[in-house]
């Protein structure tokens, strides 16, 4: 019986002690992960939708607190006053949540740009949402005030052909991000005004 009650002492103090080490290399490295994934995974498509700013939006990044989250907030610099400002939401897509950058014009209340960052979609079908340049060109111009719909359900957004749900995910996503803009925006100005 002591045999087992010491290889259970035994057997706790390992997983406490690797407990221990996996969460300090989380938190040392989470910074470091953070900075990758925006670089590498949503950095491009930042850039795309802020396309001629003069600055790098991924290093002049601020976060703020939006109900229980921090949403990150990338402004765009044009002849040295910001006036865009990009920001990550999400949209349920066929195969799950899709992410979608949503740059907005801060001077003109619409938006300017729209990409995807990840999704889980169907490779060929829902996955060309991503690339479909007259699918994120009608986007553009479109007021924060409006509810972003399809063509076929009564909006103005030319939806992917065969990728109808995706789509629909897509223009969620960026209704989501209006209403984001909408409710910061007081401080998303404040911030912008920091930024040259």
């Amino acid at each position: 019986m002591r045999e087992i009650l010491k290889m259970f002492i035994v057997l706790g103090i390992i997983c406490g002690v690797a407990g221990a080490l996996l969460a300090g290399v989380y938190t040392g490295t989470m910074d470091k992960i953070e900075y990758q994934e925006l670089k590498f995974v949503k950095g491009p498509v930042i850039m795309e939708v802020l396309q001629g700013c003069t600055n790098n939006p991924v290093d002049d990044r601020f976060k703020l607190k939006y109900g229980e989250e921090e949403v990150k907030f990338f402004p765009g610099v044009f002849n040295g006053k910001c006036t865009k400002m990009a920001f990550e939401t999400k949209g349920s897509g066929f195969g799950g949540d899709i992410g979608v950058i949503v740059a907005v014009n801060i001077s003109e209340d619409t938006i300017s740009g729209m990409g995807i960052t990840t999704h889980k979609e169907t490779p060929g079908v829902g996955s060309r949402a991503k690339d479909s340049v007259p699918f994120k060109n009608s986007f553009a111009g479109l007021s924060i005030n409006d509810d972003i719909k399809i063509k076929a359900d009564g909006g103005t957004v030319d939806a992917v052909s065969g990728a109808t749900v995706t789509s629909k995910g897509v223009c969620a996503g960026v209704n989501t991000g209006s209403t984001i803009y909408k409710e910061l925006k007081d401080q998303i100005i404040s911030k912008a005004k920091e930024i040259k």
